[in-house]
């Protein structure tokens, strides 16, 4: 079952159950979608490729927005919490990272294969990995543990 189908399968679900939080969020991110299809330029499909850069891209924007209203205290909390939930159920459509544990084993390979052992080839190494590895890590997760292990954090 595509992502497509998956969510639309969500959609009526959540409407049948009443369920207004997940509707919502399913719809914002067929709404993405669709703005991303129509958009000049844009060819080919909306396969699960586009799905998950969507949610991806919409789960990143949904928790940096959810620290701000953390940041409120109470006055922001309910939206936190809204924001909270949304993260966790798109989650599950998202490809899976890896650990920082096996991050750090990849990172140190990367430093030690291209020979870098300066602050200055920090971009270098983040490139290398970006590159090869893009759907399976945290991109600010990478630049931190590169930053570190070459001493410039």
């Amino acid at each position: 079952m595509t992502i497509k189908e998956e969510l639309a399968s969500e959609l009526r679900e959540a409407m049948l159950a009443r369920d207004a939080r997940r509707r919502d969020v399913v719809r914002q991110i067929e709404t993405e979608v669709t703005r991303r299809v129509t958009a000049p330029g844009f060819t080919g499909e909306a396969d699960d490729a586009l799905y998950e850069q969507v949610i991806a891209s919409y789960v990143k924007k949904m928790s940096k927005a959810r620290d701000d209203y953390a940041g409120f205290g109470e006055r922001g909390a309910a939206m936190a919490e809204k924001l909270d939930f949304e993260v966790e159920y798109l989650s599950r459509w998202l490809p899976k990272t890896l650990s920082e544990a096996e991050t750090v084993a990849l990172v140190r390979a990367a430093i030690a294969e291209l020979g870098a052992n300066d602050p200055k080839s920090a971009g270098r190494v983040i490139g290398h990995l970006m590159k090869s590895h893009r759907d399976e890590l945290d991109g600010a997760l990478v630049g931190r543990l590169v930053r570190e292990e070459l001493g410039a954090g």
